[in-house]
């Protein structure tokens, strides 16, 4: 095998790993915890975080772990930082690793920023002169101001994420993990952020990156893994990955009480429909014609919602879907907390069928809310499939490869 086909160096590589917590939560557990260390029981009362979890990660591959809160994500980050140890299981991490895991993680507290940016700088093997080479990089990135020199104590939680996202980049690290780092901050810094990262990953860096927002994890991360209940219930290319847990979400949500429309605490669709292309409400088409799809969305912070709309086949098959702010756009204000939308298809190349439209509010991180409508494609054909695709049969040239 040449060099150009050899493949990439592996930096991550687990096996089997499990880990257990012991179960103090209650003075019950507590009791059964300290007989069962006292007589040298193998079977410890315990939590099981995570299960045989498998995985590998090459030099120059970006992988977005997602999974609820609780699924085990942070405790597998944890374990590929080095931070805990696994009950059971190897694991071979290689390479200078940069972790992002918990606010304020490896900061002092009663430090100033830039005293702080000098102890990590030496945590990460950095000399004293190293470091002081790199701290206007650091501020600058982080761009916190005059409060670089006020004691971390004093910081609110989007500093902090700034100025620990900061150290880590200008450090460069082989391996880049990070959890929930882009869900802190303001956008004009997440921005920045993704910025950042997609030149590290153009740079051939590795990046583990943990994240509710599928929009990043798609935007970022080429493969995922999906943790539930600390075992790996699917793993692939990102966007198949986020296609299945957003539908799993989609079902646990349907599953639930249904959503105040209009009101409350989480944005949400008020209604949906779609129109012809002359602006008149149906729901019936045919093959070819234009497709309109309107909607009004309320948003309790009044500010424009994120969106998202999906259409899937009547047995639920995913068709097409993308979110608004793949464009930039946003949805025009029409009152207080209120807003419209619209999609158009023209010349819908979707073969004859029954079809559900599906659309949801967003916040860039979580996906809160879904709206139905059903809607037909009415015509004749032959064909198979889903849409139909331009083609033209031709004598074929006899010579087999």
């Amino acid at each position: 095998m040449s060099a150009v086909d050899a493949p990439a160096e592996s930096l991550i590589a687990l096996r089997g790993v499990t880990k257990d917590y012991p179960k103090i939560s209650t003075s019950g557990d507590r009791m059964r915890t300290l007989a069962a260390l006292l007589f040298r029981s193998r079977e410890l009362p315990h939590f099981r975080a995570l299960d045989a979890v498998d995985l590998e990660v090459r030099r120059g591959e970006s992988l977005g772990i997602v999974g609820e809160n609780g699924a085990g994500k942070s405790t597998l980050l944890k374990i590929i930082a080095g931070v805990v140890r696994p009950t059971r299981g190897e694991v071979a991490v290689r390479g200078r690793v940069g972790a992002l895991l918990e606010l304020g993680s490896g900061f002092h507290p009663e430090y100033t920023g830039r005293e702080n940016i000098y102890l990590s700088s030496a945590l990460m093997g950095l000399s004293r002169r190293e470091a002081h080479a790199k701290v206007g990089a650091i501020v600058e990135f982080a761009d916190i101001g005059a409060q670089i020199d006020e004691p971390i104590k004093h910081y609110s939680s989007g500093m902090v994420v700034r100025l620990g996202f900061a150290v880590a980049t200008t450090l460069d690290p082989e391996l880049l993990i990070t959890d929930e780092v882009l869900a802190v901050g303001d956008e004009s810094f997440q921005k920045k952020c993704i910025a950042w990262l997609e030149a590290y990953l153009a740079r051939g860096g590795t990046l583990l990156l943990c994240s509710h927002s599928m929009f990043h994890v798609q935007t970022l991360c080429r493969r995922a893994l999906w943790i539930h209940h600390g075992a790996v219930r699917m793993a692939g290319s990102s966007f198949d990955v986020a296609r299945e847990y957003l539908t799993y979400h989609q079902e646990k949500t349907h599953a639930g009480e249904p959503r105040e429309r209009g009101g409350g605490l989480y944005p949400n669709i008020v209604s949906g429909w779609t129109e012809d292309g002359q602006g008149r409400p149906t729901a019936t088409f045919r093959r070819g014609e234009t497709i309109v799809v309107q909607g009004l969305a309320y948003e309790p912070d009044d500010r424009p919602p994120v969106l998202l709309f999906g259409i899937v086949r009547a047995d639920g098959t995913p068709v097409y879907g993308s979110h608004s702010n793949e464009g930039d756009y946003e949805p025009a204000r029409t009152g207080p907390r209120a807003f419209s939308f619209a999609v158009r298809f023209d010349a819908v190349a979707l073969l004859p069928g029954k079809y559900r439209l599906r659309l949801h509010t967003l916040d860039g991180l979580r996906l809160f809310d879904t709206f139905e409508t059903d809607f037909v494609v009415t015509g004749e054909t032959r064909d198979y499939g889903v849409v139909e695709l331009p083609h033209a049969w031709m004598p074929g040239h006899g010579r087999m490869p």
